[in-house]
């Protein structure tokens, strides 16, 4: 357990709120008490593909490119697509931010779940977008409306490379067919959400074969936050998958999660106050971090709640 989350238990929430010295220091805290509280075993579920590699963080400044991301061995490729609606082909770019990383985890979830490719938008997104403290009304469902049709009209290609020189790669739909999410004509009509989606069987199978469980109330606690999304994900599944301690260096590191970043000091400085809130809604996990990168040690899952609810002193 993280020295934070001693000393929330150690001391209050209060008492250690006061000895954090800036307002990321206080969330850290904030985060790691909410956590420790929580009784939920809820479960929510993602791709391994998509632990190693990410969407963007905002909106791309150039929305007809593709999106290229690197970690290692592994590349994703993101293109941007089209759809017809009314008779003619719309456009749509590059899904982005916290409403699309929600939307993705949401397909993956309930197609687990259901053991079907075919997932619901209706109801039962609503429902559990808002178990995450993702209201769809107004502006949040406009963005939630958005992030869905670039998600049905990109196309995804994961690239690797083995030890021996080859390379390859796959190319794919996330979704046969469009996801379209009706407008409710009053904020409680839920009736109104039926609507079905089908994953491609492709990656389908592909989830199937390599499903990462999360803990359903550490999103809902980051749910807004892209990156701190991206690192929680990295966290749950490297941790528990690596051996022995693994050092990954800087320039790895920013080349998977801050290619934006002109300046590494600058995606330094974003990406430990970032790692120190995953780590906030992830008790278990065992890292460093130093002038190397980050120390990965190999750690406990991440789902596994129950046995993690403290009371807090008063």
């Amino acid at each position: 357990m993280g020295a934070v989350h001693e000393l929330v238990i150690r001391e209050g929430l209060e008492s250690a709120r006061a000895k954090a010295q800036t307002p990321e220091e206080r969330r850290v805290v904030d985060l790691a008490a909410r956590v420790l509280g929580e009784e939920s075993d809820q479960l929510g579920i993602t791709y391994a593909g998509f632990c190693m590699t990410s969407l963007p963080h905002k909106r791309p400044k150039d929305e007809q490119r593709e999106w290229l991301r690197e970690n290692g061995r592994f590349s994703l490729m993101i293109e941007p697509g089209k759809i017809i609606r009314q008779g003619q082909p719309v456009f749509y770019g590059i899904p982005y931010g916290a409403r699309a990383r929600m939307i993705l985890l949401y397909l993956c979830t309930e197609a687990i779940r259901t053991n079907s490719r075919r997932v619901e938008i209706g109801r039962s997104m609503r429902a559990w977008l808002g178990r995450l403290g993702i209201a769809i009304g107004g502006e949040s469902y406009t963005a939630v409306r958005e992030q869905a049709n670039r998600i049905s009209a990109c196309r995804m290609t994961i690239a690797w490379r083995g030890d021996n020189g080859t390379e390859g790669f796959k190319r794919e739909n996330i979704i046969d067919g469009m996801m379209s999410i009706p407008q409710p004509r009053e904020p409680d009509q839920g009736s109104l959400w039926e609507d079905e989606i089908e994953l491609t069987d492709s990656f389908f199978q592909a989830l199937k074969a390599h499903p990462v469980p999360l803990w359903e109330p550490a999103l809902r606690a980051i749910s807004n936050q892209p990156l701190v999304i991206d690192l929680y994900v990295w966290l749950v599944y490297r941790l528990h998958a690596i051996k022995k301690p693994t050092i990954v260096g800087w320039k790895p590191l920013q080349a998977q999660f801050g290619a934006e970043y002109t300046r590494e000091r600058d995606f330094r400085r974003r990406f430990k106050e970032a790692l120190a809130e995953a780590v906030a809604v992830y008790p278990e996990a065992e890292i460093d971090v130093d002038e190397r990168g980050v120390e990965l040690r190999p750690s406990r899952p991440a789902v596994a709640p129950r046995g993690r609810v403290v009371r807090l002193p008063l």
